[in-house]
């Protein structure tokens, strides 16, 4: 009859009934496919770095008009300068260029050649606003701080999880969350496109995307854990994944539709922090639901790992 109960009980809790954790090898075998070909790409391609890590000149001008970013596109790899970034900053009418070092030629020099170039066919000329230079050190010191923060959140959501649920969860979670930096990084290798702080800043925000997402499935696990004892791991973790799929769904549409927005609305200052983070919210939806639950099970995760122990004599304790 308690059985017969906690069946109804779990069927009553169900919004869908899709087999998430029964098709976990289909997941990790495209997941696993995606992972090599990814650090093909990184190891091979690697990460086409921006200004704040490489170090370079970048030149903020201005015009009386909007600017017609092709035209001054153009007009620079006609004058060589084909590694230039341009891009509106703050206002249409404001143009921001980003180079990379030239051998034998100085910050000052290059920002003047770029100018005579930009203005050579021109009727109404540039005015420079700015011109700032990153050392080749700066950009290295800024890359490895960088980096090293992405070690120390990974290492912190390690024992942060581990605290708050057991380690086996800890594992699964840090693999997810490891999957979606791997992935995404690989697809910008592929894509060749820039890596700067500003995608550096949006990969450290996937980071806790994806985590909130694993923490809240997981949350629900443990939940159900103490609710149905006489249900089975894998049972209860695709009770679980149902019960918290339409939240997580609308939670990633809702993400997506602002960042959908800042792609095409934004400006080409944050087209990258947009496209890393569109990356981000598919792959952190996708492995918190195929990967993070899944890893826990592999794991050998049981119900019993999150039942608080019984001290021994401590029901003869409390007896007057």
């Amino acid at each position: 009859m308690e059985l017969k109960f906690k069946t109804e009980k779990i069927n009553d809790m169900k919004t869908t009934n899709i087999n998430f954790i029964g098709n976990r090898n289909i997941a990790m075998i495209f997941s696993g496919i995606l992972m090599v070909l990814s650090i093909i790409s990184l190891s091979t391609r690697g990460l086409q770095m921006g200004i704040d890590f490489t170090g370079g000149t970048l030149i903020e001008v201005g015009y009386q008009k909007a600017a017609d970013l092709t035209v001054l596109r153009n007009t620079l790899d006609t004058e060589g300068f084909n590694d230039a970034t341009v891009q509106n900053f703050g206002t249409a009418k404001d143009v921001l260029i980003r180079l990379k070092p030239h051998e034998g030629v100085s910050s000052a020099d290059l920002s003047t050649k770029v100018l005579e170039a930009i203005n050579k066919n021109t009727a109404e000329p540039a005015s420079v606003r700015r011109v700032e230079f990153v050392g080749p050190q700066v950009g290295d010191d800024l890359a490895e701080d960088g980096f090293l923060a992405l070690l120390y959140s990974t290492l912190g959501i390690l024992i942060y999880i581990a605290w708050r649920f057991e380690w086996k969860f800890s594992t699964g979670a840090i693999i997810a969350t490891l999957h979606d930096v791997v992935v995404t990084l690989g697809l910008f290798s592929a894509l060749g496109l820039e890596f700067d702080l500003t995608v550096l800043a949006a990969v450290l925000a996937l980071i806790g995307y994806s985590l909130n997402d694993t923490i809240v499935v997981y949350d629900r696990i443990r939940e159900n854990f103490h609710l149905f004892r006489n249900t089975s791991t894998e049972e209860i973790m695709n009770i679980s994944v149902n019960v918290t799929l339409s939240r997580t769904i609308m939670t990633s549409l809702t993400v997506i539709l602002v960042l959908v927005s800042l792609f095409f609305l934004g400006g080409e200052i944050i087209h990258n922090f947009s496209i890393v983070l569109l990356f981000g919210v598919f792959f952190g939806t996708y492995s918190s639901i195929f990967i993070a639950s899944p890893m826990a099970l592999i794991l050998g995760v049981s119900p019993e790992d999150l039942m608080i122990p019984v001290k021994e004599g401590a029901d003869i304790d409390q007896r007057p």
